[in-house]
């Protein structure tokens, strides 16, 4: 069956959408609609919490079902997209999302809230993927700073309207909440699906050069592979290379998550919640001040890290991230009582956090190609839902110890771990994949 001519097809005639930046940037709209899905949660919590009674654990398994629908579904939905292109995948991920919301604004059971989180994950996925995947594919020769422009919109995304939903929720209620900006997140994104193409073949559109000379210019770049070999999902998982960066994005993950599902009930914890603070001029609350940083920052730390890792190596940028995340949360145990400090470190460690999501991607288009590029990301991404499944072991862990040292332990070995694999033993790995080939 010929492929459509949404696809890779040089077939398709040109249109006004088949520009790079134009396509980085309805990805960049896009991911900023989601941004809520993930990062606004924590907000909700506690007042479900108020209404039901239900265990705080428990109630975070809505979180942890979201990120395993948003993840481990993206190498099928990656399948898809790179089979038929974006726009039919976008559009329906537009509507679950908004489904999504939907449901948690009548949601009365815990079961009704599982439902909802997975069917906006399966949504949140769809994008994520697609979004991420197609700055690959339109900026092979960029693919770090490409790929961590449109991841940044999803961590910083979410920046602006941390005060409206948490306003909102205070006078109207979190249903209010979930139904107006469930409604207008999943109407954003099917405007973006409109816009959205892949690009007329694999190589570099709107570029004159010929193939040869784009492959030639590639191998001088020291993030580069030397060939544009491109594995398919079966291909790259018989490689050590794919399992060992799995393993590290999954470690990783696992303290970011849990601050990101945690961090109104860590602030409430730690009596530093509505303790005011003042930082570059603003007075605010901790909690609401630190949530804008943290997403500022994150959103921040991907497009920064993704430049960085193009010029100074994906590893050693890996090393330099991952152990001033490890920093941060170790001096969180003893100064997260302190408002100003709980601001201060919560903003460190996420802005050293966000930059898996630019280099993962950017080192997965570098060893596996570009033409895969959906697909393959996809899977490896799905080692941000196997993470997710630390989410509630960090709530009991929390409550068995009666603090969060442990769980702040935890995530402080993970990181200093995979720093010293990144140095050590991805970098030389890589170099022996490349070398091969």
């Amino acid at each position: 069956m010929a492929a459509p001519l949404d696809a890779y097809s040089p077939q398709r005639r040109p249109s006004l959408f088949d520009n790079c930046w134009l396509q980085l940037a309805t990805g960049v709209v896009a991911m900023v609609a989601i941004a809520n899905m993930q990062y606004g949660w924590t907000l909700f919590v506690e007042p479900i919490r108020d209404k039901f009674g239900w265990d705080r654990a428990l109630l975070q398994w809505t979180f942890t079902f979201f990120v395993l629908a948003e993840t481990w579904l993206v190498p099928i939905e990656g399948y898809f997209v790179d089979r038929f292109g974006p726009r039919v995948m976008v559009a329906g991920g537009g509507l679950l999302i908004g489904m999504g919301w939907q449901i948690n604004a009548v949601a009365s059971s815990l079961g009704a809230f599982y439902a909802g989180g997975i069917i906006g994950g399966v949504g949140a996925g769809i994008i994520y993927g697609t979004s991420v995947g197609n700055a690959l594919k339109w900026f092979p020769h960029r693919r770090g700073l490409a790929a961590g422009v449109t991841a940044a919109a999803f961590g910083a995304g979410s920046a602006v309207t941390v005060q409206p939903i948490s306003d909102m929720i205070e006078s109207r209620g979190y249903e209010a909440a979930f139904f107006w900006f469930g409604l207008a997140q999943g109407a954003i994104v099917l405007f973006c699906s409109l816009v959205m193409r892949a690009p007329r073949d694999v190589v570099r559109p709107h570029d004159a050069r010929p193939s040869r000379e784009i492959e030639s210019s590639e191998r001088a770049e020291p993030t580069a592979p030397p060939a544009e070999r491109n594995f398919t999902w079966l291909e790259m998982g018989q490689t050590r290379t794919f399992w060992l960066m799995y393993l590290m994005f999954t470690m990783v993950s696992v303290g970011g998550l849990m601050a990101t599902a945690q961090l109104r009930s860590m602030a409430e914890d730690f009596g530093v919640a509505q303790s005011p603070v003042s930082l570059f001029g603003i007075t605010m609350a901790a909690l609401p001040l630190a949530m804008k940083l943290d997403r500022i920052l994150n959103g921040l730390s991907r497009p920064f890290f993704g430049w960085v890792s193009d010029h100074l190596g994906r590893e050693n940028t890996m090393f330099i991230a991952f152990t001033l995340e490890g920093i941060a949360i170790l001096l969180m145990i003893n100064y997260a009582r302190t408002p100003i400090l709980f601001v201060l470190l919560t903003g460190l460690a996420f802005f050293a956090w966000g930059e898996i999501y630019s280099i993962f991607p950017a080192l997965c288009g570098d060893l596996f190609g570009r033409k895969f590029a959906t697909t393959n990301y996809g899977l490896l991404y799905t080692a941000k839902g196997t993470a997710a499944l630390m989410v509630p072991l960090g709530s009991y862990l929390q409550e068995v110890t009666g603090g969060w040292s442990a769980v702040f332990m935890m995530a402080v070995v993970f990181d200093f771990l995979t720093a010293l694999l990144a140095l050590f033993v991805l970098k030389p790995m890589r170099r022996r994949m490349l070398s091969r080939e």
